[in-house]
């Protein structure tokens, strides 16, 4: 079982007691949080381009989202296999210079006229792409850099960096396609990957990679090596399955909200744009709530109650109805309370990831749970697009949001519901090969 002192890095200078103090931490919680801004501004400023200019039907919006998330579903799982023998500095650079130069070409495109419906679903596809590839990376780039015993601290720190880029995204995203143009808005994402390879790159400490192979395992056999481990692991194999139902409702929810908002409240692209940023204040207070809560009542009733807190306020939305300043103060209200417990559930179940999962096996894990969870995204996308094109979109919001609450049920009745104030110990070493579920006697 590896010790804390395995992740000094190679070059043998000790990692600073304290995360703020490390430069090199300072660069990647700045790098992810440019980043993390740039993408929740795209995937704002992509659904409105195509809703607001392009007059999209809800078939075809949905059928964009899925193009997007689909990335994760056809690629985590080689990712996650090539992410564990690489830097992952040099994975996350790269791919915020594939991200500025994606969003750059929709942005050009888009003010000479010459992006429609096509254009959007190549620039989601190949945008997803990349973001499956960076954020596989910073996860297990984390692990690299500090000590166990910091992953909390430096997960709720990262975490609170995506909670500012959940707040000003969303509103950047809307304001932008609103009151100047969708090129406008998709420039500044571009600027924002633009930000975070300056920040990245210059992070300067060797990462304690796992050693290079002379004849390296092939890679379908380091896949099936991530997949036994998830599966061998109760914790892990029940946050994947909380994770898919999760992904699966919510891509559906997100599909038809995105419709619902300005079809059916008549909202504006800087209402919906406002609306979808409450939850960054929301999830920041859940950042910092997450170093506290699971040391004082379990983390167990802590995932449980948070996930049902959090899912539970979108079965609100339906009920609203015009767009006065009350309808707009109620969805503040359910994007907070999402945000909130939607992030207490993200950083209590990284950490729990993290620390049963060896170094060398960490961007496997993460991919595999990616894949399984997320994976589902593009489905749930393609039927939210379906109910609401056939249902409306106020029967198919009751629908989809009360679909939201099986991930509760899901972790309330696993070993995840049980966790104590201690996070459960590590695999000392991944499982041997084997069938991925070997038959019982």
């Amino acid at each position: 079982m590896p010790s804390a002192s395995s992740a000094v890095p190679d070059s043998g200078r000790p990692v600073p007691s304290s995360l703020w103090r490390d430069g090199d931490f300072r660069r990647l919680w700045v790098g992810q949080t440019v980043s993390q801004l740039g993408e929740h501004t795209s995937l704002v400023v992509l659904p409105l381009f195509a809703v607001l200019t392009l007059n999209a039907s809800a078939d075809q919006l949905g059928v964009l989202r899925a193009v997007g998330q689909a990335p994760i579903l056809l690629l985590s799982l080689l990712v996650g296999a090539w992410v564990d023998r690489w830097r992952t500095r040099t994975v996350m650079v790269l791919t915020d210079v594939g991200r500025t130069l994606a969003l750059g070409a929709a942005a050009v495109a888009g003010l000479f006229g010459w992006l429609g419906l096509s254009g959007l679903f190549m620039i989601a596809f190949v945008v997803g792409a990349l973001s499956v590839l960076f954020d596989v990376a910073y996860q297990a780039s984390l692990v690299r850099l500090v000590q166990r015993d910091q992953l909390m601290r430096g997960n709720s720190a990262l975490e609170s960096s995506r909670s500012a880029a959940q707040i000003g995204g969303p509103a950047l995203g809307g304001a932008l396609v609103s009151l100047l143009s969708a090129p406008i808005a998709a420039a500044s994402s571009a600027l924002f990957f633009a930000l975070s390879f300056l920040s990245i790159r210059q992070i300067r400490r060797s990462e304690s990679t796992p050693g290079r192979l002379e004849r390296p395992p092939r890679v379908w056999r380091r896949i099936h090596e991530g997949l036994r481990f998830v599966v061998s692991d109760t914790a892990l194999r029940a946050v994947c399955l909380a994770s898919a139902a999760f992904q699966f409702s919510f891509a559906a929810v997100m599909t038809v909200y995105l419709l619902f908002l300005p079809r059916e409240l008549h909202l504006s692209g800087t209402a919906v744009g406002l609306a979808l940023a409450a939850t960054g204040p929301g999830a920041l207070l859940g950042s910092m709530l997450a170093a506290r809560l699971p040391n004082r009542f379990e983390y167990g009733s802590v995932l449980v109650a948070a996930a049902a807190l959090g899912d539970g306020a979108f079965l609100c939305v339906p009920a609203l109805h015009g767009s006065s300043a009350v309808t707009v103060l109620a969805l503040l209200a359910v994007n907070f309370v999402f945000g909130a417990g939607g992030q207490l559930v993200n950083v209590a179940v990284m950490a729990v990831r993290q620390t049963v999962t060896p170094d060398a096996m960490q961007g496997r894990a993460a991919a595999t749970i990616t894949f399984v969870g997320m994976g589902m995204s593009p489905l749930g996308s393609l039927l939210g697009g379906f109910l609401a094109e056939e249902w409306g979109p106020r029967t198919s919001l009751w629908a989809t949001a009360a679909g939201m609450m099986l991930s509760p049920v899901v972790m309330a009745l696993s070993p995840l519901s049980r966790l104590g104030k201690t996070l459960p110990a590590m695999q000392d070493t991944p499982p041997k090969p084997g069938p991925l579920f070997p038959r019982r006697k």
